[in-house]
């Protein structure tokens, strides 16, 4: 049996009017702002209307540690969301949207895949609505004022070598990691060390992630420091006098994206942040509309639990007041396979036993994720070669922890596939088990709440960090931040920060490069191992291989 590519069944999609999905939420069409036909952005003044309904229970989809082999998480999410309206629940997904990094990289797009996708694909994986575009805009507009305030005198005194705020791309491109600004003369200002990150890794997408309106976002944006003066004082974004057009300039960014899945069943697309170098979830704007709307919403943290999840629960939950009903953590055969020590290429092959040793790294997730007080579920994302046995091997290791696995065949069959997984949850969130509570208290010192997710999440025997990072801790602590939750920047492949060290290690050494103080978003960043907040672009990149076909149609993007 040939199967059809993701681009292939998204392309045959049945798509309805986005007024038409929205009036599966009671959205007024009038609420809605389209992009095109298909896709529409939910306006601010119908969101506050909602104020004062009772919220929906909350999903959180999340995975183990990403494997070569491939889990599903997104494809999982969406497949989740058409499962619970195929029982007859009222439900709607929210995900993030996708950076064109990876997309002309190597980890591709952030649409689901086979018969559990949202569409439209192809837009959401290259411009959408144009929010990352805002995002970017906004980003380097203070970048250019900074630079303009020097230029022209520098009333507030800005120390030139203290300038803390980078330019951002929504692109893979090493080569502006570290770079040279203003050469050329005095004309064109003062030279200085600097370099670009990824959008997704701004502060700015982090900001409108976690904001709850637009006054909120510029009150946010006028909080980001952005230098520091000679005698190590901050200089504020509300210093150089851009958080106003920078909130101008994501005015529409700020208000949700809605779109469909294949089945035609609401998603929310909004924000973007990456998991392994920002908080990996999508606005809170987003989730907390389809609370209001619907009875069940699922969402995902990106990459592992680890770090997604981690982040989803100390970081985004705790800033907005959320808490989650029940927790699904996504499986596959061939990832646990590739965990036991198979290498990807001998995959097809039965083998129960290395099946039997990988699954150390999903029992690491399920235990971890427990410690938040949050019922747990395994979905095992069905592929087409898994055997029986290599399945009951992970159900019985899974019981083991007193938990359940559910065979999960969505990719294949859509809603249908994943009915049972859908009831379960159901049965989870309606019980009323979850008691929710972050890892570690506000309270707890910055070094602390860095150990307690090394030792507590990450299993490490001791985190090592030099004088000067742990000095910047201090200071920060000493300036009222302390009570900021922290967002680790590490590898998504491993617990540790060598990505190369699978399973579920324990003993090892977590070390901490730098620390970033993000005070608009409210959280302090922490730099582990060899991350990098600008990635690169793989050997051979996915773009080599994207173009348009004869008929205008995208080629390659999947």
């Amino acid at each position: 049996m040939a199967f059809k590519t993701d681009i292939e069944i998204a392309r045959e999609a049945q798509k309805k009017p986005i007024q038409e999905i929205g009036a599966k939420l009671d959205i007024p069409s009038e609420a809605l702002l389209p992009y095109g036909h298909d896709k529409a952005k939910v306006g601010q003044e119908f969101i506050n209307s909602l104020e004062g309904r009772p919220n929906g229970k909350l999903i959180l989809v999340t995975a183990i540690n990403p494997t070569p082999a491939g889990e599903g998480k997104t494809t999982t999410t969406v497949g989740l969301g058409d499962g619970l309206n195929r029982i007859g629940k009222r439900a709607a997904i929210c995900i993030r949207e996708a950076s064109l990094g990876p997309n002309f990289g190597m980890k591709g797009g952030a649409a689901g895949g086979g018969y559990a996708q949202v569409v439209p694909m192809e837009d959401m994986n290259l411009h959408f609505t144009g929010d990352f575009h805002a995002i970017t805009a906004a980003h380097n507009l203070l970048s250019a004022m900074i630079d303009n305030h020097i230029y022209w005198g520098n009333e507030l005194e800005i120390d030139e070598r203290r300038v803390t705020w980078r330019r951002v791309l929504d692109m893979n491109d090493r080569a502006l990691r570290d770079i040279v600004t203003s050469l050329g003369g005095v004309a064109n200002g003062f030279p200085r060390q600097t370099g670009f990150d990824i959008t997704v890794a701004s502060e700015v997408m982090a900001i409108l992630c976690l904001s709850s309106d637009l006054a909120d976002l510029e009150r946010r944006l006028g909080d980001m420091i952005v230098a520091y003066r000679r005698d190590k004082t901050p200089v504020y974004c509300r210093d150089i006098k851009a958080d106003g057009a920078m909130t101008v300039l994501l005015k529409d960014a700020m208000q949700p994206n809605l779109v469909q899945t294949l089945e035609n069943n609401p998603a929310f697309v909004h924000g973007g942040p990456f998991a392994n170098i920002a908080h990996g979830c999508n606005s809170v704007i987003a989730t907390k509309t389809a609370l209001k709307l619907a009875d069940y919403v699922v969402t995902e943290a990106g990459f592992g639990a680890d770090l997604g999840a981690e982040k989803f629960m100390n970081i985004k939950c705790r800033k907005a007041g959320l808490a989650p009903d029940a927790v699904v953590i996504v499986a596959t055969v061939r990832a646990m396979k590739m965990n036991g020590g198979v290498a990807k290429a001998d995959l097809g092959a039965e083998n129960v036993d290395a099946v039997k040793k990988g699954c150390a790294n999903l029992g690491r997730h399920v235990q971890n994720v427990k410690k938040f007080g949050v019922p747990v579920v395994v979905g095992i994302n069905h592929f087409a070669g898994d055997t029986e046995a290599e399945i009951a091997a992970v159900k019985d290791y899974v019981a083991s922890l007193g938990t359940e696995a559910i065979l999960c065949k969505h990719w294949a069959e859509g809603g249908a596939g994943i009915e049972a997984l859908a009831r379960k949850v159901v049965e989870m969130a309606d019980s009323g088990k979850a008691n929710f509570a972050p890892l570690y208290e506000d309270g707890m010192s910055l070094f602390g709440k860095i150990e307690t997710i090394a030792k507590s999440i990450y299993h490490a025997a001791e985190v090592i960090a030099d004088k000067k990072v742990r000095d910047q801790l201090k200071d920060w602590e000493a300036q009222g931040y302390g009570t900021l939750p922290v967002c680790m920047a590490k590898t998504q492949y491993s617990f540790s920060t060598d990505p190369n060290l699978r399973g579920a290690p324990e003993g090892h050494t977590l070390p901490i490069r730098e620390v970033r103080l993000s005070a608009g978003a409210g959280f302090v960043v922490v730099i582990c191992g060899e991350i990098m907040t600008m990635p690169g672009l793989p050997r051979v990149p996915a773009s080599e291989t994207i173009r348009l076909n004869e008929a205008g149609l995208i080629e390659g993007l999947f």
